[in-house]
């Protein structure tokens, strides 16, 4: 499916009736999403270090048990919490992709892009190719979204390298916390672990939210010197 829109059925357009709608709110509501993910993100690292440091002073006979259940207590009530807001951000974000791809095609046209518009979805969740078909994706709607400017390949794969190796390291920690046999030194390697993921989400939601916020001002035309919507349609 490389290649402008390869995958479209021949005779079907894909803009059709279809009408420019501004995405200002969807943005506002995913990097608002983001930023909690990415407080919930620093909270999973302190309880994985309180975890630790309370297994050791258990082990070194200047903890209890009451200690391990309030640790095992607060990790609980971070991860839960944290991981639906995760859930929530992602699907908020991909909305807002879709309505900006959507946008980006009634801006640029469909051929502006290199993937379908179903790979919008689909680029996430195709094992293999969702290593790189997000950041063309990303890439294609910024770049449709206001011709005139630059896509910032520094900015853009900034974000997509820091994002896949966290992916990666959460895969890892996911591992760790569903087995059982937990050591001492295993859980001050799932803390150190969980401190780089930590970092690499905080630096990679920050990349990204930014990325949200100025392809929406390439849709919306405010910001300085980009063309109105209705301006580009003239």
């Amino acid at each position: 499916m490389d290649g402008p829109q390869q995958g479209v059925p021949t005779g079907v357009s894909l803009v059709g009736a279809e009408q420019y709608r501004k995405v200002t709110g969807l943005a506002a509501a995913a990097s608002t999403l983001i930023l909690l993910t990415l407080v919930g993100s620093v909270l999973n690292t302190v309880s994985d270090w309180r975890n630790y440091f309370v297994v050791h002073d258990y082990l070194a006979g200047s903890a209890t048990a009451a200690d391990l259940d309030a640790a095992d207590t607060f990790s609980r009530a971070v991860a839960i919490p944290a991981f639906v807001v995760y859930l929530a951000a992602g699907v908020v974000f991909l909305v807002w992709l879709w309505r900006a791809r959507i946008n980006s095609e009634l801006s640029g046209g469909p051929a502006a892009h290199r993937r379908a518009r179903g790979w919008v979805l689909g680029g996430w969740m195709t094992p293999v190719a969702n290593l790189w078909i997000p950041y063309q994706v990303v890439s294609d709607i910024w770049r449709a979204s206001d011709p005139r400017r630059p896509v910032p390949r520094g900015l853009i794969a900034t974000w997509w390298v820091l994002f896949v190796v966290d992916d990666l390291i959460g895969r890892s920690l996911t591992g760790i916390y569903l087995n059982k046999k937990v050591t001492e030194s295993g859980l001050r390697g799932t803390a150190e672990l969980s401190s780089v993921s930590a970092l690499l989400e905080v630096v990679s939601g920050i990349l990204v939210i930014l990325i949200i916020n100025r392809i929406t001002g390439f849709q919306t035309g405010t910001l300085p010197g980009t063309l109105s919507p209705a301006g580009r349609h003239r």
